[in-house]
C-alpha cells in the first residue's frame, strides 16, 4: 500500500485555539496514535521542535539559523501511515482532526520508489 504524510501544520509558539485544554490534545493524539497501531496503518510519528530550532545547510557547506521559509504556520508533527489510497489517508486526516488535533493536517502521497 502506498505511504502519506499527514502533516500538523500550526505557529511556531504551538498556541491553541482559545479554551482548549492542551492535555485533552495531547490525550486525543495518543488516543488517534493508538488507532493507528491497531488498524496497522502507522509507519512513523513525531512531534518536531519549533520552527525557530531549524537550521539549513548548503550546498558548499554553509549552515543558516532559522526555517527556509518565513511564515505563520509550520509543519509541527506528523504521521506516516499506510493506507489503500487518498480517500483513506484523507479520512485519517479528518479524524485525527475530529478527535481533538486542533490544527490543520496537510495530506500528502509518498512518490512511488
Amino acid at each position: 500500500m502506498p505511504h502519506y504524510l499527514l502533516s500538523v501544520h500550526h505557529g511556531d509558539d504551538n498556541a491553541l485555539p482559545p479554551g482548549v485544554d492542551p492535555e485533552s490534545v495531547y490525550a486525543a493524539v495518543e488516543a488517534f496514535n493508538q488507532r493507528l497501531v491497531e488498524e496497522g496503518s502507522m509507519v512513523f510519528a513525531g512531534g518536531l521542535m519549533p520552527a525557530s530550532t531549524a537550521r539549513l545547510a548548503h550546498r558548499g557547506g554553509e549552515v543558516t539559523e532559522g526555517p527556509k521559509v518565513q511564515a505563520d504556520e509550520y509543519m509541527g508533527g506528523f504521521w506516516v501511515v499506510d493506507v489503500p489510497d487518498d480517500q483513506a489517508a484523507l479520512e485519517l486526516a479528518k479524524a485525527a482532526v475530529a478527535t481533538g488535533c486542533s490544527w490543520a493536517i496537510e495530506v500528502r502521497p509518498f512518490q512511488a520508489m
